[in-house]
């Protein structure tokens, strides 16, 4: 597998002895091969082995040779080690992490998953003041089909050449994702925009000026002079009696003028643009969204595992609370979450709060991240490195705030990104959770920190900082001195410079060794594999480690169950909502039992106790006793009066008769069948009335 290594006009102190040998390959270092070197890549792209090239600056340069060399069918991948390390003034210092990020890229592509398509036939609705909006019109209607939704005249008004269809009214909602936007409103204006012909008329006539540029009349300035209706006599668009008439509409892309209103959620659905009328980039991008489009089906969900509902009851909602895009809600007849494929941006923050697994990110896989994390580990200490501190950063804004930093580096404004923080880049910082962190822990990192950027949500931010308490309380718990787990939220290059540099320093505390364990697809699986290891080696763990709670997604997805057991009748409806097989019953006795291990802290049993026995206790148990089960309530069995067989638990049955005692349909046999099994009851119903009708008799 040929790797291309170029020291871009000898700015970095590149080791291609070291590399190689890291990387098990002999490596020629260039300078320009971008420029006059760029034959190594044409002569590389020409086999069938995959080609890595540790530059990302002329990607398409390097695409256009390829696609321009004969029998170049080579896969190529590249790889940015000049702003993430190579610009640095511990550059000479950074051979082991470079040597991580070029092994990482050779690895394979996650498996294809499923799409979700689209489909946009370019008819597009344009929101705002009907002058504006115009102006918008004429920059995009030579591509696309324009409709306006008129909220004012604006500060000209509409212009005397009607080039767009117009649509006024009050606006009831929107609603839909790119090809699939629903408009409703409701016509209510007394001048109808189809059959007015901008003549002014109307304008000229009204005493009040209650008619704008919009073609629209001001019923809070108009005093029903009516003057307007005469002068329209001919066109008849003025009809003060016409009753308000709910109109429907779709289009394919929508942009909203001004601040943006139409969709109040922090991720709008695809296809909905905000313009501030100064910035290109939505103009530009709405004429590209015509014809058929897809984007991975980013989630999985698996009901079975799911915690949100039981028995009409609801457990958690971590899910449905965090989606910035608003794609998730309770499906209540199902008793389940219901996930809008079309809505979803891929952010994955579902996954990361779900307690449970039942929802996971699917593109890429956890699988497929934890290889990463685990190649990149291992690779760095094989090379020699130490102390590494893994940098999650988006592959949008948070890659451009680290290659400013590098760049700035280059200038010699900054330090840049210390040898022992590697860069990893993924699609939303918000799709690594708990499980990935302290895996990575046990993995040989010795910090994870997260960068946040503005690109992320409030609620991202907050779910994040409780998740990495959780995390610290358990690596503080287990005696690994910290701290290892950061939320990092620089607002300028400077600010992450001097956060990066201060975290390079530091030493904590990490496993004597570290972890072989592959991160799997089962969020608990890869969980319970960390805190094993973690706990395995533990300087010195408490007995029990308090953690942070809250509600489910946002406290701690690991705990135990507090019961009072006086309270308690063993009645097992909380059995019957656990999710996660947390709660057993026992079928040879009345027993209640609990194995802590597989308590997700969702709380549905709480919810469904109807004694309000129970109380979640977020903690870890670092001890065997975590995962056995063990009873936390029993009683003695109620025997049957008349058979003698049991049939519930001594308390269950008592707490039934005090409650029923005084009803008057269980009086005398009523009240005695109640402490009779279900068959005996059966049989002295049917007894007591045969008696009934030989007495008649």
């Amino acid at each position: 597998m040929p790797t291309l290594i170029c020291d871009c006009n000898k700015t970095m102190p590149l080791d291609a002895d070291a590399l190689g040998a890291a990387l098990d390959e002999k490596l020629v270092l260039h300078s320009t091969l971008c420029r006059h070197e760029a034959g190594a890549f044409q002569q590389a792209v020409g086999g069938s082995a995959p080609v890595t090239v540790a530059c990302t600056q002329e990607k398409r340069l390097f695409a256009q040779i390829g696609e321009h060399t004969e029998a170049a069918v080579a896969p190529v991948r590249f790889v940015n080690i000049r702003e993430t390390g190579g610009w640095s003034r511990d550059a000479s210092q950074a051979m082991p992490k470079l040597a991580a990020l070029l092994t990482a890229a050779r690895l394979p592509d996650p498996d294809p998953v499923p799409t979700v398509g689209y489909r946009s036939a370019g008819r597009l609705l344009i929101v705002g003041p009907l002058d504006e909006a115009e102006r918008a019109a004429a920059m995009l209607d030579d591509t696309l089909d324009v409709t306006i939704f008129a909220r004012g005249p604006g500060a000209a008004g509409a212009s005397q050449e009607r080039r767009h269809p117009v649509l006024a009214g009050r606006l009831e909602s929107l609603q839909g994702w790119l090809g699939a936007f629903d408009l409703a409103w409701v016509q209510d204006n007394p001048i109808d925009l189809d059959l007015c012909t901008r003549c002014n008329a109307c304008l000229a006539a009204c005493p009040e000026g209650a008619i704008g540029l919009d073609y629209q009349i001001d019923r809070d300035r108009c005093r029903d002079h009516r003057a307007c209706v005469a002068s329209c006599t001919t066109a008849g668009a003025i009809d003060f009696a016409r009753a308000p008439e709910r109109q429907e509409a779709r289009f394919d892309l929508v942009l909203e003028l001004g601040g943006r209103t139409l969709f109040e959620q922090h991720a709008p659905p695809q296809g909905y643009f905000a313009w501030n009328g100064a910035d290109p980039a939505p103009l530009l991008r709405l004429r590209e969204l015509v014809g058929e489009f897809e984007k991975p089906k980013f989630f999985d969900y698996k009901q079975s595992l799911c915690a949100h509902s039981r028995n009409d009851t609801i457990g958690c909602r971590a899910c449905i609370d965090i989606c910035s895009a608003r794609a998730i809600e309770s499906d209540k007849a199902r008793q389940q979450i219901k996930v809008n494929p079309n809505l979803c941006v891929g952010c994955g923050a579902c996954t990361t709060a779900c307690p449970t697994g039942a929802i996971t990110y699917a593109y890429p896989r956890m699988t497929d991240q934890g290889a990463v994390l685990r190649t990149l580990l291992s690779t760095y200490a094989r090379a020699g490195g130490q102390a590494p501190v893994v940098l999650v950063h988006s592959q949008e804004a948070g890659r451009a705030m680290v290659e400013r930093l590098g760049r700035d580096a280059s200038l010699g404004r900054l330090h840049g990104v210390p040898a022992n923080v590697i860069p990893l880049a993924v699609w939303h910082t918000a799709s690594l959770g708990l499980d990935a962190w302290l895996g990575a822990i046990a993995l040989g990192a010795s910090q994870i920190a997260i960068l946040a950027t503005a690109e992320e949500a409030p609620q991202y931010l907050d779910n994040l900082a409780a998740q990495l308490a959780v995390g610290q309380a358990i690596l503080d718990g287990l005696g690994y001195p910290g701290p290892h787990l950061h939320l990092l939220r620089p607002d300028t290059p400077q600010a992450l410079d001097a956060a990066l540099r201060e975290l390079a320093a530091r030493r904590p505390g990490v496993p004597a060794a570290p972890a072989r364990f592959a991160m799997v697809r089962e969020k608990r699986s890869t969980l319970d594999f960390a805190l094993d290891h973690l706990i395995a080696h533990a300087p010195a763990a408490r007995d029990e480690i308090a953690l942070p709670g809250g509600p489910p997604g946002s406290g701690s997805p690991i705990g135990g169950l507090a019961i009072d057991k006086d309270a308690c009748t063993l009645c097992m409806s909380c059995v019957g909502a656990c999710p996660s097989s947390a709660l057993l019953d026992n079928p040879d006795a009345p027993q209640l039992r609990f194995l802590e291990k597989n308590c997700v802290q969702c709380g549905l049993c709480v919810e469904t106790c109807p004694e309000n026995a129970l109380a979640l206790v977020p903690r870890l148990l670092p001890t065997a006793e975590r995962a056995r089960a063990r009873v936390l309530n029993e009683t003695a069995p109620y025997h049957c009066v008349r058979c003698n067989k049991p049939f519930g638990t001594q308390k269950a049955i008592e707490a039934m008769l005090a409650r029923l005692g005084g009803h008057p349909m269980f009086q005398g046999a009523g009240l005695e069948r109640l402490k009779m099994c279900g068959d005996c009851r059966v049989i002295d119903l049917y007894s007591g009335a045969n008696q009934t009708r030989i007495t008649d008799l």
